[in-house]
């Protein structure tokens, strides 16, 4: 592995938090190193968080200024010879995103711009070393096992994430236009002594030195992964040192908390009762519920995460117990919703907003979450609890929840964590669960072959569990399954018509997905709270979701041609949670009556959407060659759904009356 060695570096934003970790770290280390700090000193960055030994030190040099002054930049990559930019410099919190989005696009997007352009004219640079976020993944799903990985898609989903994955797309394009030998990296959050209160651990502590409240976004089921903050310096050390030009590379830890876990471990530091102290609040516009990262690329490297969470959550405390004034007045920024107008210098009166924070009395139940007035004013009649929030039939539920004005909530325990479970229910006080988490594999059914204990333990386990904590708590549990668990035979033949009904044995073990979904729907016949629904090939009106059938054989090169059950989900879904209205238990083919064949499917592509459209066929023999696992086709007998609700549709009906007709592209 060759070793990269500067001779003068431009850090951004190294009067900042994370980043002047990392001067501090570069000017004590490596004295033949000159390190130049540009920082316009915002108002979450200062001049003390640059040790004295640094800023006395003969190879440092600050300067005051903004990137986005070309001149300034241009003059500083040419005066003082810089070879390396690690760059830090940014506008980070999600919370001031939403409220000030085009500063956010200035300093991240346009910011980045600038120095990149000056790269290029100026020539000279040997790394330029990006830093990004863990937020440019957008959510992880809740049962990942997983983590995103460097080439994963980049699906941010808040205005701060927005920019950061806009500057990335720059940083990428001079890479690849002019050469610049670039680094990119995203990192998990980050904690530690100097950070500005903005962000929930420093805001927590500070409040509780102080006797106030301390507020928690929404339920505080959110998780995150945070890492102490010498351990990143020392990532960012080893970066660039090894790292590799084109590369990115995650910055992560495995070990996950839950938002309302940090606020307990807080309160326990400070010998504080979490119920009389924690108080939850109005959530973010969007709040993305997990991010889990695949680190291996850094370990690989030689970095590994050292400091436990305990040790940097109390050298954290300590610090600002010795520092309580190190940032002057933050009155505004330890609101639970703060933004830029509220920090230090503005001009604002806090005290009403900060009775949000007041101690409350000991009849107050400080646990409680804000529900619509229409709940909360009596008991509803139907609250669904749902699993699989990041799935994409969790998503479209709660959009029909919220289009029918059904309360919901999404479940944030873990399937197989019998505990959680429980604390869910106790906490949202269901009287339906759905269950539309599992494991299905990304990006298909293959990926379950080589993880067969992770999709086991979700989709077994899990399933079982929560059928068990449904039924000691008297709830009916809609359990989303599949179909994908039989097989063409001698006694349901292709073409024939006769389908597969629900007392049927599963006959198909070609993939280890399936053999899981019929292992565990067998179980299930145990428990009489439990109503299964067998989807099949998912259908939407949603063209752009790449899990949707449609979409997914639109973009094959080549495709089967067979016969098969399917499930649309814009008609089906809705009569899910009419099931569970209608108390109906046991096993139901979910599925649209009929069969319809991919060619067929692709016709009404091509009539409805693009009339130039064209594909090719390959038979299953040739499909074999190119899959892990092998693919179920069958058709399914949806007699029991449709004797239950007669105006269910035709397959190829639906299809048309629910996609490609609010989707028609062509004019007949």
């Amino acid at each position: 592995m060759s070793t990269y060695k500067p001779k003068n570096i431009l850090i951004t934003g190294a009067a900042g938090f994370i980043a002047s970790h990392v001067a501090n770290r570069l000017v004590r280390n490596y004295p033949d190193y000159k390190i130049v700090v540009l920082d316009k000193l915002d108002y979450c960055s200062t001049l003390k968080n640059l040790s004295p030994e640094t800023r006395n030190s003969p190879n440092f040099r600050f300067v005051k200024g903004d990137i986005a002054s070309a001149d300034l930049v241009n003059y500083l990559l040419i005066t003082e010879s810089i070879d390396t930019i690690m760059h830090f410099a940014a506008q980070t919190h999600v919370d001031n995103s939403f409220g000030n989005s085009f500063e956010f696009t200035k300093n991240n997007i346009y910011g980045t711009h600038v120095l990149l352009e000056a790269c290029k004219v100026t020539g000279g640079i040997c790394r330029f070393i990006h830093v990004s976020t863990d937020e440019v993944y957008g959510e992880t799903d809740e049962d990942a096992v997983v983590g995103n990985h460097e080439a994963s898609q980049l699906l941010p989903t808040n205005p701060y994430a927005a920019t950061k994955a806009g500057a990335e797309m720059l940083v990428m394009a001079y890479s690849r236009s002019y050469g610049l030998p670039a680094i990119t990296t995203r990192g998990n959050n980050v904690y530690g002594p100097n950070q500005f209160p903005e962000k929930l651990i420093p805001k927590c502590i500070l409040l509780a030195m102080r006797g106030k409240q301390l507020p928690i976004h929404g339920d505080g089921s959110n998780v995150r992964s945070y890492l102490y903050c010498e351990d990143v310096a020392d990532a960012f050390e080893v970066i660039l040192h090894r790292g590799e030009v084109g590369q990115v590379y995650n910055i992560g830890t495995k070990k996950e908390r839950r938002v309302i876990d940090v606020a307990n471990d807080i309160c326990r530091l400070f010998d504080l009762d979490p119920t009389k102290v924690i108080r939850f609040v109005e959530d973010r516009p969007f709040n993305d519920q997990r991010y889990f990262l695949e680190d291996q690329k850094l370990k690989n490297l030689g970095w590994s995460e050292r400091t436990t969470w305990e040790d940097g959550l109390r050298k954290t405390m300590e610090w600002y117990t010795t520092h309580p004034d190190w940032w002057g007045d933050v009155t505004g920024a330890l609101l639970p919703h703060p933004n830029m107008l509220m920090m230090p210098g503005a001009d604002r009166n806090w005290t009403e907003e900060l009775q949000i924070l007041r101690p409350t009395s000991s009849k107050e139940n400080s646990t409680q979450t804000t529900e619509p007035a229409s709940v909360s004013e009596g008991k509803p009649k139907f609250k669904f609890l749902i699993y699989g929030r990041t799935g994409w039939i969790g998503g479209l539920l709660g959009k029909l929840c919220e289009k029918q004005s059904i309360p919901y909530e999404y479940g944030t325990g873990r399937l197989q964590d019998r505990t959680s479970l429980v604390m869910d229910i106790q906490r949202v006080k269901p009287t339906h669960v759905f269950n539309a988490a599992g494991v299905t594999g990304r990006p298909n059914v293959d990926w379950c072959e080589s993880h067969k204990q992770d999709t086991i333990r979700t989709n077994v386990v899990g399933t079982l569990t929560l059928a068990d904590v449904c039924r000691e708590n008297g709830l009916l549990l809609m359990n989303y399954a599949t179909g994908c668990i039989f097989e063409y035979d001698k006694d349901h033949p292709l073409g024939s018509g006769i389908g597969f009904k629900e007392e049927d044995t599963p006959n198909f073990a070609g993939s280890y997905y399936s053999k899981t979904k019929a292992m565990v729907e067998e179980l299930l016949k145990e428990y009489d709270n439990v109503c299964t629904l067998r989807v099949r090939m998912p259908i939407s009106s949603d063209l752009s979701n790449p899990r949707n059938f449609i979409t997914k054989i639109a973009r094959y090169d080549k495709v089967v041609n067979i016969p098969n059950s399917m499930t649309v989900l814009d008609e089906l879904l809705p009569i899910s949670i009419e099931m569970a209205k209608r108390d109906l238990r046991g096993i139901y083919n979910f599925t649209n009556p009929g069969v319809v064949s991919h060619n067929e499917i692709l016709e009404m592509y091509k009539k409805y959407m693009d009339p130039y459209f064209t594909w090719k066929n390959f038979t299953l023999e040739e499909q074999a060659k190119v899959i892990v696992a092998a693919r179920s086709n069958n058709e399914m007998d949806a007699s029991k759904l449709k004797n239950e609700f007669p105006e269910l549709l035709p397959i190829k009906e639906s299809i048309i009356k629910y996609v490609f007709e609010p989707n028609k592209k062509v004019q007949f």
